[in-house]
């Protein structure tokens, strides 16, 4: 027998001793870098499908497909982010069955050219609610508060869409959005985002989510996330009398509202006021 054949059957055996299984989950270039590193943990690569959404309301839960439409879905969902515009939304690694946070954060495996790290998100800002034409879908504007091995890159905002296929199969998702991870070229970061928890009277929305990367920097993950809101899903009250405007509209109103306090109470959680007319 060779040496030649006999060095590299001895080489080929002992890669298979010291590697086990974990060539069957760990690239080549993987195992070049750390032929001793025994992975842990490997990522699902499909995201998992919700079988019902729970929604929550006047502090009970329920499953949406019991006594619910799509329609109501969609508008609950509106006026949550609605109320929600322009605030700060916390993100957050939940249990899917308890929709307890176990991290205050979201967490990715990726690589940064040739170098391995972790994808971080905690937090997303709603610049903008709107509503598409022809009532169908919701669009977002989303900031999202991104870092990776200790630093925060530069992305630009996610146009993002949610549509309530129907009660059981609601989505959030973008096209992807740009950062600029690499001092060549700009990273591309596509969500997706399967709800099946809405809770309108803490601001709570949970589901699975699928984040990928693409670029100079690559990788991505799947897993289940709350969003954490400030505010609640109601009351929508719009605030009809504009303070400051005129100071004798409002002296009129606070002397008329003093003279029948009791029809002006009619009325009590909006600005809406009864002003009836003395003979």
């Amino acid at each position: 027998m060779p040496a030649n054949f006999t060095k590299k059957l001895l080489f080929g055996c002992a890669v298979l001793a010291l590697s086990g299984c974990g060539l069957r989950t760990r690239s080549l270039q993987d195992f070049l870098r750390d032929p001793f590193l025994t992975e842990t943990h490997v990522e699902n690569a499909h995201m998992a499908r919700p079988s019902s959404v729970i929604v929550c309301r006047s502090k009970q839960c329920a499953p949406s497909k019991l006594s619910m439409s799509r329609e109501y879905i969609h508008n609950s969902l509106l006026h949550l982010l609605q109320n929600n515009s322009r605030q700060t939304a916390m993100v957050c690694e939940a249990d899917p069955g308890t929709h307890a946070c176990l991290e205050n954060y979201i967490q990715l495996p990726i690589t940064i050219g040739i170098v391995p790290g972790y994808f971080y998100i905690d937090s997303l800002k709603l610049t903008d609610v709107s509503v598409a034409k022809g009532n169908t879908q919701i669009n977002l504007v989303l900031n999202y508060n991104v870092s990776y091995n200790g630093q925060t890159p530069d992305c630009l905002p996610a146009q993002t869409i949610v549509y309530a296929q129907n009660v059981s199969n609601i989505i959030m998702e973008d096209p992807g959005y740009m950062c600029k991870m690499n001092a060549i070229g700009q990273t591309t970061i596509k969500t997706v985002f399967s709800i099946d928890y809405i809770d309108l009277d803490y601001g709570f929305i949970g589901g699975y989510y699928s984040i990928g990367l693409s670029g100079p920097s690559y990788g991505g993950g799947t897993g289940y996330m709350m969003l954490r809101l400030p505010k609640d899903a109601y009351p929508l009250a719009p605030n009809i009398r504009m303070p400051g405007k005129s100071k004798v509209a409002n002296k009129a109103f606070d002397i008329l509202e003093a003279e029948s306090p009791v029809a002006n109470s009619v009325y009590s959680n909006t600005n809406v006021k009864v002003f009836p007319l003395k003979k």
